[in-house]
């Protein structure tokens, strides 16, 4: 083949009288890479990587390796278009032909304890604005694979700076129903809410902190809105405050009756078209029914009378559950409702608890094997 000098190459790019660059040879070859050789041994990962990272195999810990050759440097100006988006991989939305295990409806898969802060209305009309845990849910047909659990987080960001009433919350689950194309969902969050308390002689206030959870349901198209409290008290015993009067009258023995630190976790089913049940309303239920909740700020004086309200009260843990419920039977906002109360035994090495529910919301012939392991309050 002639090459004619003066005229351009076609299909080279090359310029009228410029020689065509000739192939290297074996030589020429060994020697560049007798120089890569040398110079790989001193350059830093950044080096070869900005050359050719193809360059790092000529490393010695590489020479027998069959993995191909990675950049290793973070590539910091790297900029994901919805391009290269679009071909990454989506296992949780595969084809049902990857489902492992039985292909079976579940329930409610998704997310617990995602945490932000998140803005509350109190009942004096401010805002309080805590830090939230959220557990959030959907169910998933059989066919499916899985579902995008990261929607569920972005959902709440979006509805996390407007302040938190159920109405916000069905917004946040109306949004990522939509967005993993499911019936039926669950949001529920939790938060420690602080309430001042006067203390019962001496006039001292304090902060008392309840757990609450408010839980919003969604099952075959019907909503439900519910809240659970715990709601912490001390609970005499009875028996033991009548043994040790007993004492004190036949034998003039001083004795001390034994109480305990005591939880009941209070769920509540609303009915908005009763009204709106503020934290701080179903706390006041609380300590209606139970009088004996525990104090913050205490003086001698305080203590004597947290005694005598004690003495006034005695209860077992089936007195207590029934209190409450006959205080909650009484407000027409409250439609279903459970009491599970723990009270945690100085005498025994064990707890006395009890379990009461009305309506079908909370009824269940199991029991989570670990709830009342839940109740312990640990101040």
């Amino acid at each position: 083949m002639n090459i004619h000098t003066g005229t351009s190459d076609q299909g080279t790019g090359k310029e009228k009288g410029q020689e065509p660059e000739k192939d290297p040879g074996v030589e020429e070859a060994s020697r560049a890479l007798a120089v890569l050789e040398r110079w790989v041994l001193h350059a830093s990962d950044e080096e070869i990587a900005r050359l050719n990272p193809l360059i790092s195999r000529l490393r010695p810990e590489f020479e027998v390796s069959n993995y191909p050759a990675l950049a290793r440097a973070y590539p910091e100006e790297f900029e994901a278009d919805a391009s290269y988006r679009a071909s990454l991989p989506d296992m949780q939305n595969g084809p049902s032909s990857s489902i492992r295990g039985a292909k079976r409806h579940i329930e409610h898969v998704g997310i617990s304890n995602f945490r932000l802060p998140i803005r509350f209305h109190t009942r004096n009309g401010g805002d309080l604005t805590l830090e939230t845990s959220v557990t959030g849910t959907v169910s998933l047909e059989a066919e499916k694979k899985g579902i995008n659990m990261s929607r569920i987080m972005r959902t709440f960001y979006r509805h996390s700076e407007q302040t938190f009433s159920f109405e916000v919350i069905e917004a946040a689950l109306d949004d990522y129903k939509s967005d993993l194309d499911s019936f039926d969902a669950r949001i529920q969050m939790r938060f420690s809410f602080p309430m001042k308390v006067n203390s019962l002689r001496s006039g001292l206030e304090g902060y008392q902190y309840y757990d609450i959870a408010l839980e919003l349901v969604e099952s075959a198209g019907a909503r439900k809105k519910i809240v659970h409290l715990d709601y912490v008290y001390s609970s005499t015993c009875p028996c033991s405050l009548e043994l040790s009067e007993h004492a004190r009258q036949f034998r003039g023995q001083l004795a001390s009756a034994h109480s305990q630190r005591s939880v009941a976790r209070i769920s509540v089913e609303m009915d908005d078209s009763k009204g709106c049940l503020w934290f701080e309303d179903l706390i006041d239920i609380c300590r209606g029914a139970v009088v004996t909740e525990t104090q913050v700020m205490v003086k001698r004086e305080d203590e004597q009378a947290f005694a005598e309200l004690n003495a006034a009260n005695p209860m077992f843990v089936e007195d207590a559950a029934r209190s409450f419920c006959e205080a909650l039977q009484r407000d027409e906002r409250i439609r279903d409702f459970r009491i599970v109360a723990s009270h945690q035994e100085s005498l025994h090495s064990h707890d006395a608890v009890s379990v009461l529910s009305e309506g079908e919301t909370f009824a269940g012939e199991s029991l989570d094997p670990r709830l009342f392991d839940t109740l312990y309050h640990v101040g």
